[in-house]
Parts: structure tokens; sequence; C-alpha cells
């Protein structure tokens, strides 16, 4: 097998021969010198380019007019390749290593190889060690893996020895292929008669009866955590296992599958939020690469370092910088209220509907400030932006001060059936402008998806074009309900980033719902706290500093957080850990004054 420097990539969803007429094959060189450099599939009438001719020049990638080209240098380190998806498609090299007794965690970027790893490890997909075309027999891959902890794990999982359980990342695809309620589907997966248990620690009693299609997103992904862990298995693996989850449902999730690991279990998790992601695990693999070119598996690092390792963006003993600068969490003071006039302000409010009531203490939304609203679903959250945003109006009370909102809700549906192209030209009025591409384009990437067909976009891709177009539109308040849902790390970042950028250029505001504890100290100006009994009533306070707000919260949730010492960022506390007692001794749940 040849193993190559370098790769060439090309997207199939944006490439476009048919507009370009072949541009790639025209200004390539090695074709101008009658070498099969790029030709053509017959079957796709997409370009194949032969990485073994290839020199590297870059022209495909320079004249090719929908970006879809990538000619990628590979670090001189790496060893064979673990799979690749086909010629010109990913790669991915290394796999983590899984120890007994714990939980590892996975962090990168969305699609560096994370979900392959697990269709990998669960028997769903079969390594091909880098050999596309033909099937590599199972003696192959164990001698690949000799004297590593993998070649029995490979042996025992090609001869059946080995079960395994797969808590899959969409769960909203769940009621596609489950019926019946969820009582009915988790007593037939209850093979370790933990129901009580898990019935409990997830909250499930007033769903048990509910049909499989009629729950929502984070009701979804409680029942797929509770089928897997009531499976027995040797290893289990959760692809995002907090989405749609409030921050007091994540802490109880994380609870569930971490008895696993102190049963003997094997557990393997790919999480997106780090303060998530800091206490289900005791060990992570950071992965790093080319999202859609290649992903390798950096060597095992303890939570708390491996952490700090990707937010400092530099990976110490491989030599790699995988990202430009450290993202940097800053303690603010108290928020001092200025005397100046305020966006928009509102009465007390209240609103009741389908047996629920919602009541929201006045208040106000300032210039050039990030709003954030949290507490657990069900709890009005979304309901408020709703009143804010003018779709609901409230039963008693008012906003005084009409303004312009641009909403981002929840729950995205995409039966668009054009390009993103062409969704962007017939929605966004500035489209193509500078100002566009600079404060927008660039940030979210939005680029890469032009070609894409709306209704084939994932549920990130989805999610990063949705927050673009709310920012693109003139308003006075941009009202974002849970805008971190199926993006990574680097995505929250960015979008934070960008978020920020065009609130003060605006002289505008932001309010956004969100369960990401990191991402919303974060971005936070100010915060407002949602409580009561989900699905009943529930009081949103007025906005207050951010401290506050999560001091507030979090003695309810009765849980505290700290701050790393070496970045700054939030960590949970263990329960009943010397630091948790203190806090809560001293009414301190969010963080220790130094």
């Amino acid at each position: 097998m040849i193993i190559l420097s370098r790769i060439s990539i090309l997207d199939h969803d944006r490439c476009q021969p048919k507009k370009c007429n072949y541009t790639c094959i025209e200004y390539c060189p090695g074709v101008r010198m009658e070498e099969d450099t790029i030709t053509i599939n017959p079957k796709t009438k997409k370009p194949i380019i032969s990485e073994e001719l290839c020199s590297g020049c870059g022209i495909c990638t320079n004249r090719c007019p929908f970006k879809a080209v990538s000619i990628i240098n590979l670090p001189e380190a790496l060893e064979d390749p673990i799979h690749r998806y086909g010629q010109n498609q990913f790669e991915l090299f290394g796999l983590p290593t899984i120890r007994k007794g714990s939980v590892v965690g996975l962090l990168g970027p969305n699609g560096i190889g994370k979900s392959t790893i697990i269709r990998i490890l669960s028997g769903e997909l079969h390594p091909n060690l880098g050999n596309f075309n033909e099937e590599v027999p199972w003696e192959d891959i164990f001698n690949f893996f000799k004297g590593n902890q993998l070649q029995s794990y490979f042996q025992k999982l090609s001869e059946g020895d080995l079960k395994v359980v797969h808590k899959p990342q969409m769960v909203d695809l769940l009621p596609k292929f489950v019926k019946g309620n969820v009582a009915d589907l988790l007593n037939s997966v209850d093979e370790r008669k933990r129901l009580e248990f898990v019935n409990e620690s997830l909250q499930l009693e007033p769903i048990m009866g509910r049909e499989i299609a009629n729950l929502s997103g984070g009701e979804l992904q409680r029942v797929a955590i509770a089928a897997a862990v009531l499976r027995e298995a040797d290893f289990y693996y959760f692809d995002e296992p907090t989405s749609w989850l409030d921050v007091r449902q994540r802490l109880y999730a994380i609870k569930v599958i971490r008895e696993l690991a102190n049963e003997g279990k094997s557990i393997l998790v790919i999480e997106h939020d780090l303060a998530a992601l800091d206490a289900i695990s005791d060990y992570v693999h950071i992965l790093y690469g080319q999202p859609g070119g290649y992903g390798v598996v950096s060597q095992m690092r303890g939570v708390r370092v491996g952490i700090n390792t990707y937010i400092s963006g530099y990976l110490r003993e491989e030599n790699v910088r995988f990202r430009k600068q450290a993202i940097e969490f800053h303690v603010r003071p108290p928020t001092v209220k200025i005397d100046t006039e305020s966006i928009s302000s509102y009465t007390a409010l209240q609103k009741s509907f389908n047996g629920f009531h919602l009541e929201v203490d006045k208040g106000e939304v300032q210039h050039d400030e990030i709003l954030t609203a949290f507490g657990p679903n069900g709890i009005g959250k979304t309901t408020f932006a709703k009143i804010l945003a003018g779709v609901e109006k409230p039963d008693d009370g008012k906003i005084k001060k009409k303004v312009t909102i641009s909403y981002k809700p929840q729950y995205l549906i995409s039966d668009y059936s054009g390009t993103v192209q062409e969704f962007l030209y017939t929605t966004t009025p500035n489209f193509g402008t500078n100002l566009f591409k600079t404060e927008i384009m660039k940030p979210f990437l939005l680029e890469e998806l032009l070609e894409k067909k709306m209704d084939e976009l994932s549920g990130g891709e989805l999610q990063r074009l949705s927050v673009a177009i709310s920012l693109s539109r003139e308003a006075d308040i941009y009202l974002f309900d849970e805008p971190t849902a199926y993006l990574d790390v680097e995505q929250r970042l960015r979008a934070a980033r960008a978020i920020k950028r065009v609130i003060e250029s605006r002289n505008a505001a932001a309010i956004i719902v969100d369960h990401d504890i990191v991402f919303i100290d974060y971005i936070s100006s100010r915060a407002m706290v949602f409580t009561g009994e989900p699905g009943v009533d529930g009081h949103a306070t007025s906005p207050m500093d951010l401290r506050s707000a999560m001091n507030k919260f979090l003695s309810e949730v009765g849980v505290t957080f700290r701050r790393d010492k070496e970045t700054k960022r939030p960590r949970v506390n263990k329960e009943n850990s010397y630091l948790d007692r203190e806090q809560k001794e001293k009414g301190e749940y969010y963080y220790l004054k130094s």
C-alpha cells in the first residue's frame, strides 16, 4: 500500500461539473502533460484526482469556482490510516484507547471522524486500513493492531463475542424506527434490570405512558440514553448524549452514564459541552486535522489536562497547533447599571396555555448587551422568547417599547427544496455584500454550504445557517433559542464571537436561551433565571449579573461549579467533595471569590 504525504479531497456536494465544465481538468498541469492526473468518474460524472500523480500545485483548488477541491499536506509523523471512505474522501488516522471502568471522551470539531470511530468500534463500519477498493480481511486488521489492546477487541468483535451498545447522535430520528410508548420500549430492553434506577435518575415517570412519536427533543434524548444503559453490554458508545437537555438533565444523564463505569463497563462519549465532558469523562482524546478531509486521534490525556490542552489550541507532545489562538474565559465583575435609554422594557408578564402558567418579573434589555436565559426545559423560556418576538401575546402585562426582533426558533425545519445559495438570495437582502461576507459568511463557514440542498443539511449545518440568517437581518434585538445544539466547540466559539461583533457594531442586543454553561459564561453580559415546575408553572427573574443568576439557579439544582486555575473555565465540582461542601456552606454555587 502506498503511504501518501498528501491527499486530495473532493466535496461531492459542492462539485458542479455541469456549471463549470470541469475547470479543474482544464487547468491541471498534469492533464496538459497527458497524464491521468484528473479523470472523470463514469457513474457520478465527478472528477477523480489521482493522489499518486498529483504534484500538489494547488491550481485546481484555486480555479474551482465552487471551492470543491482541497489538496491537503498530511503531518509527517502519521502512521497508516485506519479507514478511508473512498478516492478523494475523508481519511481517519488512529483509534482511541478504551479503559475498563472508565469514561473516555472524544473532543474535536464536526467532520473530524468522531462518529466514524464509534461506527468502527461498534461494528457498524468495517475498517479498511485505507484500502477502499476491496474488503479488508479481519486477519489483516488483527495484524495491524498486533500487540495493541485493539487486536483482542476486534478479534472478539469479529467473532460476535463482544457486546456493544451505541446511542446515536440524531435522536430525533428515533420515532421513525421505534413505535409504541416509552414504557413498552424500556421494558423490552431492560436486560440489566435497572429500569427503576434509570427511571428515577432521568425523571422519566411523567412520560412513561407517552407515545415515542409525541416526545420532544429533550425527552427523546433521555429515552435514548435510558434504552442504552438498560441493555447489557461490554462497551457503551454515546454520541452527543446531552444535546437538547437542560443543565439539570445533563447532570442526571452524566450520573447514569458514570454509574456504568462504576460497575466496570467501558464507555466512550462524544460531547461538545465542555462542562459536561469534564464531569462525565476520566480521560479524553483530542481529534485534530481538517474537517471533511482527515482526522487524527491524539494521545490519551487526563480529562482536565486534555480539555485545557484543547482550549490552548496546541498539542505539545505532538507539536501540533490546531487553532491560531487559545479560548479565553474572563471572570467578570457584577454588571454596573448605567442610566441610559434601554432598547426595550416590559412590565410584569403572565401567560397561560395548555395547563401551564408563566410569570415574568418586569425588566429591560440594554444596548450592546447579551442577555442569557436559562433554567429547566418546559419552564417557559421559549414562551418568553416568543412573547418578546411578538409570536405570542401575554395574557397580562405588555412590552412597553416596540422593537424589531430577529428570532431563531429552537426547532429547525427545512422544507425548502433548493440550494442554500438560492435560499439566501430570497431571504437575505444583503446577501453578496462585503459586509455580509465579513460579518456572516466567514464566521459561519457558509461558503462551503452554498451549493448544498437545504433539505439535505445536517443538524449542525442547519443550525449555523439559521443563526447566520437571524444575524443578517436588521433588528434591535436578536433572539436565539438554543443556538448551540448540534454545534461543536469551535463552531460555538465562532458563533459567540460573531454574535458579539454584530451586537456591538449595530448598537443592538441579544437574548440567548441555552443550556451550555461554558458557552453562557463566555458570551453573557447579564442573565435571567427561570424556575418552577416543568410543564406546570414557571417564573422568570428580572435580568441580573451573571454570577448572581448562576448562584440562584445552581442553588436550586444543588450543583456547584469552580473556576479552573489555569484557564478560568467553569468546572463542575464532584458531589460532596470538599470544595462542593465549602461552596454550599458559603452560598457560592458558581465559584468562590479569589
